[in-house]
């Protein structure tokens, strides 16, 4: 018979389950701290060879450095990025993560009747990795050598030109109907599966013109294969001082960048999307990240997830605006 007093007998029951919870508690810091515990999957929502890739493949090679795992870059279009946003959203490994963009988080939710995924319940945003300039680019045998040019030949040849985008309600979609909007010109849109085959029809002139993100073309107009008429940004890029503003070409405050972030799936936990944002900030400055993006005339960022959250609600009101505005529909 057990003769401990009942009273005694709760104390040392409890004492006990102290002593097992504090002896757990470093195998569990241990378990949280050692995240990653295998090899990360970066997935990108869009085709090879545009913006993202370089941004994605230039991140993730520091990011692996960095965590002590691999990271590998997996691309996976469709649906206008509503196909791997939905994957990674469902996602359970916690090994996971994904490229977040202007179109998939600020753009998409405004222009789909219904979402596969809620861009801000079922992600938790991680960190703001890189700002691209937005070029405005023409074939090089179209008779317009900048952007008041173009724009007269398409007042003067109505339903002539027509440009390409990596989609209905990509980067590059938006900043050609967002100047359409302000210069009162129509062009006709031809939407394509990715930026790369986009490129394929431009360098082919198969297309008049497009806007596409900067890296993914500067070595194009390096070599005369295709005309930067503008740019998207506020002042004259360092790589491009001879190509002037959209701004500057008579219409003032005008501004286009795409931006790139890394989100990771709701259910990965607070230490660990910490963990990962500090990772990603301090990736995209190194030395060899800042002079592959400075190569390609990309803007290095770095956040928190609270700035990046907050990003990305002040885009989604930006949009949100110029989505309805141009009444822009997905196919």
């Amino acid at each position: 018979m057990n003769t401990t007093p009942l009273p005694n007998r709760r104390r040392c029951l409890a004492l006990g389950g102290s002593l097992a919870a504090s002896l757990a508690l470093p195998g569990i810091a241990r378990a949280q701290a050692a995240w990653p515990s295998k090899a990360v999957r970066f997935v990108v929502p869009f085709a090879p060879g545009g913006s993202s890739e370089i941004v994605a493949r230039t991140t993730a090679f520091e990011l692996s450095k960095a965590l002590g795992q691999s990271v590998y870059v997996e691309n996976k279009p469709g649906g206008a990025g509503n196909v791997a946003m939905q994957e990674v959203a469902r996602a359970e490994d916690q090994h996971t993560i994904i490229l977040g963009h202007i179109g998939t988080l600020a753009v998409n939710p405004y222009i789909f009747d219904k979402l596969p995924y809620d861009p801000v319940k079922d992600f938790k945003p991680v960190s703001l990795l890189a700002k691209v300039p937005s070029l405005y680019l023409v074939r090089p045998d179209l008779p317009a050598k900048d952007l008041r040019e173009f724009i007269a030949y398409a007042k003067k040849n109505p339903g002539r030109l027509n440009y390409g985008s990596a989609g209905n309600g990509s980067a590059g979609h938006l900043a050609m109907e967002y100047l359409k909007m302000v210069s009162d010109t129509f062009i006709l849109h031809v939407p394509y599966r990715g930026t790369g085959p986009q490129l394929t029809d431009l360098l082919a002139g198969r297309l008049d013109a497009a806007s596409v993100g900067a890296p993914a073309v500067m070595q194009f107009i390096k070599t005369g294969k295709l005309r930067c008429i503008a740019t998207g940004t506020t002042q004259r890029l360092a790589q491009l001082p001879e190509v002037p503003t959209v701004a500057e070409q008579g219409f003032p405050g005008f501004e286009m960048t795409q931006w790139y972030g890394v989100l990771a799936p709701s259910n990965l936990p607070q230490a660990a999307v910490d963990k990962l944002a500090a990772a990603c900030a301090s990736s995209v400055k190194q030395p060899a990240s800042t002079e592959k993006f400075n190569a390609e005339a990309a803007i290095a960022a770095g956040s928190t997830p609270a700035e990046f959250a907050r990003f990305i609600a002040t885009e989604q009101q930006r949009w949100k605006a110029v989505v309805a505005r141009a009444k822009i529909k997905p196919d």
